[in-house]
């Protein structure tokens, strides 16, 4: 008998609702927990895993599956039912929240979660997500961290917040631009020289769209679907920040990021880059129809395919500059939290946590996914092979080395601050609205969300 269940989603997402918390108020730690007790030989526990991978098809939903047969091999008294989160979203991590609160107002909600990095601050403050420092002892959070081959030292403290360690980071990448080579030999370009800067790419695509007539290039970083990850990296490249340093102020209007947002307006009016959401663009990239896409590299498997299918080269690059400044890459991704409220089961989901942040599982899924091991030294052993034939593994980890963390908004309405923030991005840069008063008129709405004078 199957003893892991992939149960599938059925019910519609249900709206987060302006400052309806479950718990906890915004901005303030919540208290310590007991240390779980270990478990009892022969002692059954089953737990809900709800991870948004389970949402997509092909290797995802494979190798996490794979991934959890084998955690039952080893672990037979815990049960593991996995599942995706409610909801009818065509990207299933943006109905993550929602699923999480529905289940979590029902008494019900999931045992560990997958959730990313933007959503911690309410997950933490309003959700109950667990102290792990409390849960299991700072040793064992800061074994796990260790072994063989250590986290890599950047990516340690994105799962914390007040001081605590509440999430353990899971799947991570920085901003790659992915380029077609062959379409750069179209165009006269050379392919061991993609552009390094934002004024070169749009310079890369204006050749491609000019020699083959296929398009130039895309930044996923710009649309509510995209979320605001690969935003943050743009803006923090060009010397902005979306919300200051002692998170009570959005800054996404000032000048350094209104210039970043109309850098991209710029190119979709001059024709480098098509008028895409991110679903096209990536379909486009695939197909051989696209010059470059800057984009997480959870795709790499995604485009290797599509690469090998239609005949063309993948290759890909460090995430471009504004002019001679360094770029700095922020993260995508996800960490997982443990939301169990009794202790068998808070004690069984830190074993499955520590079992899918493992040597072994972080090389079946960089191999099988594409994403970065957050264990680098993997690159060294049991992915070595994997490292030499994948063109970002080490742009991935070159960038950890100057990477600042994806910054989650405070609040219980900090959804509808990010989105509305997105959702002007992408009226300045899709639609043609005026990048300055666009970005300042969504700000000062998202200020009073946010509730600071």
């Amino acid at each position: 008998m199957r003893h892991l269940r992939l149960v599938a989603a059925a019910l519609a997402a249900v709206a987060l609702l302006a400052g309806c918390g479950v718990g906890g108020s915004a901005g303030t730690a919540p208290g310590t927990v007991a240390r779980a007790p270990e478990l009892a030989p022969g002692h059954q526990v089953t737990i809900t895993f709800e991870s948004y991978n389970l949402g997509q098809a092909g290797p995802w939903t494979d190798t996490f599956t794979d991934l959890l047969e084998t955690f039952h091999a080893r672990h037979p008294d815990i049960t593991v039912v996995a599942q995706r989160p409610q909801g009818t979203s065509p990207n299933p991590a943006a109905d993550t929240i929602s699923s999480i609160r529905t289940q979590a107002a029902t008494g019900k909600a999931p045992d560990l979660v997958q959730v990313g990095f933007s959503d911690m601050g309410f997950l933490v403050d309003q959700l109950g997500a667990k102290p792990l420092d409390d849960l299991v002892g700072a040793d064992a959070v800061a074994r796990n961290f260790g072994g063989p081959h250590p986290f890599a030292p950047a990516t340690t403290g994105l799962g914390t917040l007040h001081g605590r360690t509440y999430g353990v980071p899971f799947v991570l990448s920085t901003p790659v631009l992915y380029y077609n080579a062959s379409l750069f030999r179209a165009a006269g370009l050379d392919p061991a020289e993609p552009p390094a800067t934002w004024a070169g790419v749009a310079d890369a695509a204006a050749r491609i769209r000019a020699a083959t007539g296929e398009e130039g290039a895309y930044a996923d970083c710009v649309t509510t679907v995209a979320k605001d990850w690969c935003l943050q990296s743009l803006v923090r490249s060009n010397g902005g920040r979306v919300l200051s340093e002692d998170r009570t102020t959005l800054r996404y209007a000032d000048p350094e990021a209104v210039e970043a947002v109309a850098t991209f307006a710029d190119m979709v009016r001059s024709g480098a880059t098509p008028k895409f959401t991110q679903q096209q663009a990536v379909e486009a990239f695939a197909r051989g129809d696209l010059g470059m896409i800057l984009e997480s590299s959870s795709l790499q498997g995604t485009f290797g395919k599509g690469a090998a299918g239609a005949g063309w080269e993948l290759r890909g690059a460090a995430m471009p500059s504004f002019g001679s400044a360094p770029a700095v890459p922020t993260n995508s991704g996800a960490t997982l939290y443990v939301l169990a409220d009794g202790g068998p089961e808070q004690r069984a989901a830190w074993e499955l946590l520590t079992f899918l942040t493992s040597d072994e599982a972080f090389t079946r899924i960089a191999q099988n996914i594409g994403y970065l091991p957050l264990r680098t030294g993997l690159v060294q052993s049991t992915l070595k092979d994997w490292a030499a034939a994948n063109p970002t593994a080490g742009i991935n980890i070159e960038q950890l080395g100057r990477m600042e963390p994806w910054v989650s908004f405070p609040g219980n309405d900090y959804l509808q601050i990010r989105d509305g923030m997105m959702g002007a991005v992408e009226q300045v840069v899709l639609q043609g609205a005026d990048p300055r008063s666009t970005l300042l008129a969504a700000q000062q709405r998202g200020q009073a969300l946010l509730g600071a004078r």
